[in-house]
């Protein structure tokens, strides 16, 4: 037996990963050469970031209207677009999940739900800039689509993970589908629920900060043009309220699944 245990080779010594270690090697080194990543490059990065972050010190917040009006504005994006993704989200995650619906239900509504996850929100936004024009109602149809994606999917996951043992119960008294959905499902995925909404509101306000970038609505927006204008303090000053804002959410975030927890 020790015999044996001495003539197995440790993975790290296998051919196929010194092979697999090979291989990854190259790939990594045509890869930066294709790029153009230089020990040089990234020297000269390093003096113009000093220099560009000096010239972003001290933050100012003027002008204090168009900061409000930005933040203001990513704030109802986010609302929006996760009210209106949880509402549209709930009827798909019913009707994809295969402990509920036949197979010639779920199907497509699994794979509208995988094309909603397919692109960034950013993408999409581009796209709904070009449908609807810039504003804030393509940052929220923008968003909803991203919720759709998330909520659609990991609802309907925590749906397929209930207990049938309750819905069996409530369809034995000859209840109609609503009953078992309100008296059956919604118990067992309600907290699960509140934890996607809270976690999905918070990401929703990450990204409306982003989505302006490219005209839908936000804080985005007004950081963009301040590059545009090399107003580099009133961009550090954006970033802070950006990183404030995001805080706010999270401790939000927490308090919310506390209270409802309880």
């Amino acid at each position: 037996m020790a015999g044996a245990l001495n003539t197995v080779k440790p993975f790290g010594y296998s051919p196929a990963f010194k092979t697999g270690g090979v291989l990854f090697l190259v790939f990594f080194a045509l890869s930066a050469s294709r790029l153009e990543i230089t020990w040089e490059r990234f020297v000269l990065g390093l003096g113009n970031a000093s220099k560009f972050l000096h010239r972003m010190f001290p933050p100012v917040f003027q002008p204090s209207q168009e900061l409000i009006k930005g933040m203001t504005e990513s704030v109802e994006i986010a609302i929006l677009a996760s009210a209106l993704g949880v509402l549209i989200s709930i009827p798909i995650a019913i009707a994809g999940a295969r402990n509920l619906m036949p197979a010639v239900v779920t199907w497509p509504v699994r794979a509208f739900v995988t094309l909603c996850r397919t692109f960034h929100p950013v993408i999409v936004a581009i796209l709904f800039v070009k449908a609807v024009g810039f504003g804030a109602l393509a940052g929220v149809l923008a968003l909803t689509v991203a919720s759709i994606g998330f909520l659609g999917k990991l609802l309907t996951e925590a749906v397929e993970e209930i207990s049938m043992k309750q819905i069996e119960a409530v369809r034995a008294t000859g209840a109609p589908f609503m009953s078992v959905l309100t008296f059956a499902v919604l118990p067992q995925v309600l907290y699960r629920l509140i934890g996607f909404i809270a976690y999905e509101t918070d990401s929703n306000l990450r990204n409306s900060t982003m989505i302006g970038i490219v005209g839908a609505g936000g804080i985005g927006g007004t950081l963009f043009s301040a590059f545009q204008r090399y107003d580099y303090d009133f961009v550090f000053g954006i970033v802070l309220c950006i990183i404030a804002l995001i805080c706010v959410g999270e401790v939000l975030q927490i308090l919310v699944k506390k209270v409802f927890q309880q």
